[in-house]
């Protein structure tokens, strides 16, 4: 090995390991997600499949939270940049949802008759649906790959 290749093979090891987010507390988080992404997913299907007649924009925003939900859980445990700027999207699009459902439902609860995983920022589920996005951001914040 030359010495640029020595100082490539040392430095990779590092930077591999800064750029996974599913270690430590990542890994909580990401056991959280999935949690949110089974559970999401369950509830929009189980609304689709019996309600959605009743209340469609709700039970469509569930089916789109799940999706959300599932492709954080994913990319969060996926290593490297391109996954990292995909996490960083979905947690992104999660906080805007969860902010702005969490609004229109309080503000103006006939618009949504059935709640969401987002309704009232989250109260259904222990407001953990909008405190769960800080944390995500928090967190890639500080496994933002090189």
């Amino acid at each position: 090995m030359t010495g640029t290749e020595t100082q490539a093979a040392d430095q990779e090891p590092q930077q591999s390991k800064k750029d996974t987010r599913n270690t430590g507390p990542g890994r909580l988080l990401i056991a959280v997600y999935a949690v949110f992404a089974l559970s999401a997913t369950a509830r929009a299907g189980y609304q689709i499949a019996t309600k959605f007649a009743e209340a469609p924009l709700a039970h469509i925003l569930s089916a789109f939270a799940a999706v959300v939900y599932v492709v954080a859980t994913i990319s969060l445990a996926k290593p490297g940049r391109t996954w990292f700027k995909v996490s960083l999207a979905a947690v992104l699009v999660e906080l805007v949802g969860v902010l702005v459902v969490g609004a229109i439902s309080l503000f103006d609860p006939v618009a949504f008759p059935h709640d969401t995983v987002w309704s009232l920022f989250g109260r259904g589920y222990g407001f953990v649906p909008l405190v769960l996005p800080v944390l995500g951001l928090l967190w890639l914040n500080k496994r933002r790959p090189s």
